[in-house]
């Protein structure tokens, strides 16, 4: 959740109500304008105040035309209405909404089969508010039980978590939260995530943990999980130590279930503990729904696990928060009984393909060279081919978004911070048609860009509003 403060000295400006919003008398309409950071004295009437607010979201950006999010941007109009009907009901209170809780258990089952847990009935999981907090809890859970295995010298110790320079910031968060070290492991060369054995040797009696991403949010690409696992299985034949891995699906444990089969990186490895993912991407549920499952009750310690006495009902609940609506749940377990294995297969295949076209007219332009083209996550990165000078991917971001797209550019990390790209996320809903359109788009900003002199992005750190 972003923080926000009010501006250091308030403006006190009134807001414009156009006088056709009174209901009875336009003039009487006006005589009351609200304020902007305060609340009003009196009371407006329902469709003056909606209409207000509608009129300041006119100038957000079209979701549907936001190539930067991962989260889901549009559903079926039945998943909404299921949605309004369920969003004043409480999800933790499962005494009092016993089937929405039982259709949150059902969700976690039906992911507990799809990877494959050795017993899906002994799996256990819970629905979060999205892959963040999902993140958080499997963190938590794997300090706990590092500090348990290591009582006699924790909290003396301080425990390390190994990851990517990759990871998605939350966990940056989680460990600056939760007093862990991070000990990430350096892009190299083409290598744009996690290495296997560099991860390993990082890896010492305090390590809490390796995090496995699948698929990295910088350019699309799995991380290695069997390799991943087999390095440390190796690691343990030598030194006896034995770390455990977590892998964030946030997107790829929604995609690689269904499209890349023979990829082994779920519960199938006996060193995975956990996954998360996130219901709100890949899941095709709009936000903010995500998953956290553990393959065993050894995996998640007992004293994490809350039994609240609550509205009458016993509830074990492991969450970071307490109150939220539960019409996200009912959305996943609506798209899992709409969809099935089937549907929800040609859906990311279906997305697949469009961003593997799309990313391949693209290098074809020949302005561009493709660092992933979008046959693992359907999300490509491709940055400004050799020898061109004029311009760099900041302008085109900028230029697109004049369009209405919404392009990130974004530098790399360590030890790629030579390496600026743009990236672009293929979701259910981004059509061919809306494909043919962007890469329309593109390719008429391009003549304008070659006649630059050069690069007119100044301050790439403020050139785009993304940040990993």
């Amino acid at each position: 959740m972003a923080l926000h403060k009010g501006p250091e000295k308030h403006d006190e400006r009134s807001m414009s109500v156009n006088p056709f919003f009174g209901q009875a008398n336009p003039v009487g309409g006006m005589t009351e304008a609200p304020p902007t950071h305060r609340l009003p004295d009196a009371p407006l009437p329902p469709s003056t105040a909606a209409q207000l607010v509608h009129d300041e979201l006119m100038l957000d950006g079209n979701s549907r035309l936001n190539l930067a999010t991962f989260v889901t941007t549009w559903m079926e109009p039945e998943a909404g209405a299921l949605m309004a009907e369920c969003r004043d009901k409480n999800m933790i209170d499962k005494d009092e909404y016993p089937r929405t809780a039982e259709l949150e258990r059902r969700c976690v089952a039906m992911l507990a089969d799809l990877w494959n847990a050795p017993d899906p009935s002994a799996a256990v999981g819970c629905s979060t508010t999205g892959s963040s907090e999902a993140c958080m809890l499997a963190g938590m859970a794997l300090k706990r039980r590092w500090a348990q295995k290591n009582a006699d010298r924790y909290p003396g110790a301080r425990p390390n978590l190994v990851m990517g320079v990759n990871v998605q910031v939350c966990w940056e968060k989680f460990c600056n939260f939760w007093e862990v070290e991070a000990r990430q492991v350096p892009m190299e060369g083409d290598r744009f995530h996690l290495d296997p054995q560099a991860a390993a040797e990082l890896c010492d009696e305090n390590t809490i943990g390796v995090v496995g991403v699948l698929g990295s949010t910088f350019d699309g690409s799995y991380e290695p999980v069997a390799d991943l696992c087999a390095a440390l299985d190796a690691l343990q034949e030598r030194t006896g130590l034995d770390v455990p891995v977590h892998v964030d699906g946030a997107s790829g444990a929604m995609i690689a279930p269904f499209l890349d089969e023979d990829l082994v990186w779920d519960f199938r490895l006996p060193r995975v503990a956990s996954i998360n993912t996130s219901g709100h991407k890949y899941g095709l549920v709009y936000p903010g729904v995500g998953w956290a499952l553990w393959r065993d009750k050894e995996a998640l310690p007992e004293e994490l696990v809350f039994r609240v006495n609550y509205l009458g009902g016993d509830m074990p609940t492991f969450a970071l928060n307490f109150s939220r609506p539960g019409a996200q749940v009912v959305a996943q377990y609506y798209t899992f009984l709409r969809l099935g294995r089937e549907g929800y297969r040609a859906v990311q295949q279906s997305t697949r393909n469009v961003a593997r076209r799309l990313a391949d007219r693209i290098e074809a332009l020949g302005d561009f060279r493709l660092l992933t083209r979008g046959d693992e996550l359907p999300v490509f990165a491709f940055t400004t081919a050799e020898g061109v000078t004029s311009y760099d991917v900041f302008d085109v971001s900028r230029r697109l978004r004049e369009r209405g797209w919404l392009v990130p550019a974004y530098t790399f990390p360590a030890n790629r911070e030579d390496l600026s790209a743009l990236r672009v996320v293929c979701r259910n809903g981004f059509s061919h048609d809306l494909a043919d359109l962007f890469l329309a788009d593109l390719t008429g900003l391009l003549p304008e860009l070659r006649r630059q002199s050069g690069p007119s992005t100044r301050d790439k750190g403020e050139a785009t509003g993304f940040h990993h």
